[in-house]
C-alpha cells in the first residue's frame, strides 16, 4: 500500500521531468550554462565541501536514493555511473546545480521541492563548471561519449 501512495506521485514528477527535458525551451540562466575550460581539481575540493555531504565522498549517492522518504522526496542520487546524472546534457546539470531543483522544475509548471538546493549564491559559475568537469571525469570513457552526445545534441537544438 505504501508503494501505491508514492508510486502515483513519483510518476507524475518523472513524467513531468522527462517531458521538460524533450521540450525546455533556452533556460534564462543563460550562456553561463557553457564552460570554455574547467578545472577538474578544483572541482574536485569543491565537491567535497558542497556536495559530498548529501551526494557521498565517492559520489555513490544516500541508500535507497529511487524510493522517497516519509517526506515524499527522494534521497541524494549517486552522481557515479550508476546514478542518472551522466543521463543529462550539461546545460540541465548546470542550471539544476546554480537554480535548485524546485526553482528548475517550477519553471515548468512543476510543483515538487526535490530537496537539491540551489548553489547560485554559494558557488560561481565556473566553480559549478568545475565540479560537473570533476563528476564527468570519474566516469567511464563509455558512459561520458553518451553523455557528451546528449549535450551536443542539447546544443544543436538549442535547449541550452
Amino acid at each position: 500500500m505504501r508503494y501505491l501512495v508514492w508510486s502515483v506521485p513519483i510518476t507524475v514528477v518523472a513524467a513531468a521531468f522527462t517531458y521538460w527535458l524533450s521540450t525546455s525551451a533556452s533556460s534564462d540562466v543563460g550562456s553561463a550554462s557553457k564552460a570554455e575550460s574547467s578545472d577538474i581539481q578544483e572541482g574536485a575540493l569543491l565537491y567535497a565541501d558542497n556536495c559530498a555531504s548529501c551526494h557521498g565522498a565517492n559520489l555513490e549517492g544516500q541508500p535507497e536514493w529511487r524510493t522517497p522518504g516519509a517526506d515524499g522526496r527522494l534521497p541524494a542520487p549517486p552522481h557515479d555511473e550508476t546514478g542518472h546524472t551522466w543521463h543529462h546534457p550539461d546545460s540541465l546539470l548546470f542550471d539544476y546545480t546554480k537554480l535548485g531543483g524546485a526553482a528548475l522544475l517550477a519553471r515548468q509548471g512543476v510543483e515538487y521541492d526535490s530537496g537539491m538546493p540551489g548553489f547560485a549564491d554559494v558557488l560561481t559559475d565556473q566553480q559549478i563548471h568545475n565540479i560537473l568537469a570533476f563528476i564527468r571525469s570519474t566516469w567511464p570513457d563509455r558512459v561520458r561519449e553518451v553523455q557528451a552526445a546528449r549535450t551536443e545534441a542539447d546544443e544543436q537544438r538549442g535547449d541550452n
